[in-house]
């Protein structure tokens, strides 16, 4: 049964990064499957679950992706729901999808992989950023209408939370990748009153569980977080 709309009703979703994932070779994993969170990633969901255990959360649920459904089921445990899928929060497609892709090595090194590179506003590597933001508004509403007046979590991937983010704010979508406040375990939280997107909010309640070098902002480092736009 449809929750009746109101211009009045409060209701707040956040958009949460999965955590950590166990990649030991710095593969970037888009949409492969196989690819679980870490101990530590454990433990990053965990945290959030925690941190969101008294909040009035009623909807629960994640990309389609091992890494995003592993992070959101502490929380929909929590609060004694089950978990649903939306598609359309899965990770950008990506054209480098089971290759290293880190700094100073992998594929940015090889030339037949420079045609791919031509692009960086649509992107030519990959899901064009206006498709991202198609997809994740979709999702977004699709949760703000299954909490209604209440809480919603979708968790999702970095990209794709950022270019939503990104597109909510109206900014440009073409963006540095090490520019994006979109750490491991972080919620960017959308509040709409009725139908209507108000504020837009971002924290991290696992900020002391994530490695320094993956923070927002942090300087890439030879040899780690190879993989990017996980």
């Amino acid at each position: 049964m449809s929750i009746p709309s109101s211009d009045q009703d409060i209701t707040v979703v956040h958009v949460m990064r999965h955590g950590e994932v166990a990649n030991p070779d710095g593969v970037l994993y888009g949409r492969l499957a196989g690819y679980h969170l870490s101990e530590l990633g454990r433990q990053m969901a965990d945290r959030v679950a925690e941190h969101l255990a008294s909040r009035d959360v009623t909807h629960v649920v994640a990309s389609p992706l091992e890494r995003a459904q592993e992070t959101a089921t502490p929380i929909a445990k929590a609060h004694g729901l089950d978990l649903a899928v939306d598609e359309r929060l899965i990770e950008a497609e990506n054209v480098f999808q089971g290759k290293t892709f880190g700094v100073g090595d992998g594929a940015l090194r090889r030339p037949e992989n420079w045609k791919h590179l031509t692009n960086p506003f649509k992107p030519s590597w990959g899901e064009p950023y206006v498709e991202q933001v198609v997809r994740m508004m979709g999702a977004l509403d699709a949760a703000k209408d299954a909490a209604r007046g209440h809480e919603a979590v979708c968790v999702s991937h970095q990209l794709p939370i950022w270019t939503l983010r990104s597109f909510v704010e109206k900014r440009r979508l073409w963006h540095d990748p090490r520019k994006r406040q979109c750490t491991l375990a972080s919620l960017t939280t959308f509040t709409y009153q009725g139908d209507r997107i108000v504020s837009v909010g971002y924290s991290e309640p696992a900020r002391e569980l994530v490695p320094a070098h993956l923070l927002a902002g942090a300087k890439p480092v030879k040899g780690k977080d190879k993989a990017f736009g996980a």
